[in-house]
């Protein structure tokens, strides 16, 4: 790496920032795309700016907070997962499956839809390490996969979950806060600890930044491989539960399309399609952003079908930042 000649003088913030100097740059740049979308919907929505309105936008945060947390480790490590909405819908069905049908306590329950994903989660890994098919591929295929299994075990129907307690994991608050989003703040602390602090979270960035070097440096690439796939497994599970505790019932039907929100959250958050880049704060912002576009929409009456349209909008701007990022890295 280079330093500065003596008496040079510094480059000035713009250059700093395009050349990609500062991983601040992105949030700066995600807080402002914030601000102009809360500047908009306030203008157009007196009940956008409320204390109420914020309170509901943090309701709907945590499903796809806590999913993009694995989607942002695979990936930084190279892959994708596409089979995180299927798994989070199985993860609810087996749940109301045996709490409704086969009389089984309600945590026992959860604990066996959570099982579920785990084996998702592992198969993927299998599918990626071990047989070397192309993440999108397979994942591709354990979306419809499982998908399919929610509703054969349903017969496509849907089973109501009325148990008190573990309603409160969907609808709780303490002191006001909804208890999903503390759950998913603290799952961000330790996640972004886990990437900044541990040796796991930096073999993530060497695998996804450079597989051959990775393996030639001694990093156990198939094992942190699998190891990111069950993470996504399990969070995707865990936003399924939380999604079946708040509507008080669960679906085959739940989460469709949800990998493609995830995915938009995560890439316009700064996390690099082609692995090796992104940051878990960066992926939070991009939530925020998706669910207040999503709420800012509702209040102002645009039709559902629009609000598709928008989400699609968004998911090509993440992937055209997203190139603009990578093309700036090329010519630095």
């Amino acid at each position: 790496m280079t330093t500065p000649t003596a008496g040079a003088p510094a480059p000035n913030l713009f250059t700093r920032l395009r050349t990609g100097g500062y991983q601040v740059s992105n949030a700066v740049s995600l807080l402002a795309i914030y601000l102009i979308i809360c500047i908009v919907f306030a203008a157009l929505s007196p009940y956008f700016l409320t204390v109420e309105n914020f309170i509901n936008i943090g309701r709907t945060l945590p499903i796809i907070g806590i999913i993009a947390i694995g989607e942002t480790l695979v990936l930084i490590a190279g892959g994708v997962d596409l089979s995180v909405g299927s798994v989070a819908a199985l993860t609810g069905v087996i749940t109301g499956l045996l709490w409704e049908k086969a009389g089984i306590p309600i945590w026992v329950a959860a604990a066996a839809g959570m099982a579920a994903a785990v084996l998702v989660g592992v198969l993927n890994g299998t599918l990626v390490t071990r047989m070397r098919i192309n993440p999108l591929i397979s994942t591709l295929a354990t979306l419809s996969i499982i998908r399919g299994l929610a509703f054969v075990l349903t017969s496509a129907s849907t089973n109501q979950i009325t148990h008190p307690g573990f309603l409160q994991l969907g609808r709780g608050a303490i002191a006001g806060v909804p208890i999903p989003f503390i759950l998913m703040v603290m799952l961000y602390v330790i996640f972004v600890f886990v990437l900044r602090r541990t040796p796991f979270g930096r073999d993530l960035y060497a695998i996804g930044g450079n597989p051959m070097a990775a393996r030639l440096a001694g990093i156990a690439s198939r094992r942190n491989i699998m190891a990111v796939f069950i993470i996504s497994g399990i969070l995707a599970g865990f936003g399924g539960l939380v999604s079946v505790s708040q509507l008080a019932a669960a679906t085959p039907q739940s989460a469709v399309g949800l990998e493609f929100t995830v995915i938009a959250a995560v890439v316009l958050g700064g996390t690099s399609l082609s692995g090796g880049k992104g940051t878990l704060i960066g992926t939070l912002m991009g939530v925020i952003i998706l669910r207040t576009l999503d709420n800012g929409l509702i209040l102002i009456g645009v039709s559902s079908y629009y609000q598709i349209v928008a989400r699609g909008a968004v998911l090509i701007l993440a992937i055209g930042l997203d190139q603009l990022r990578t093309r700036w890295a090329q010519q630095r």
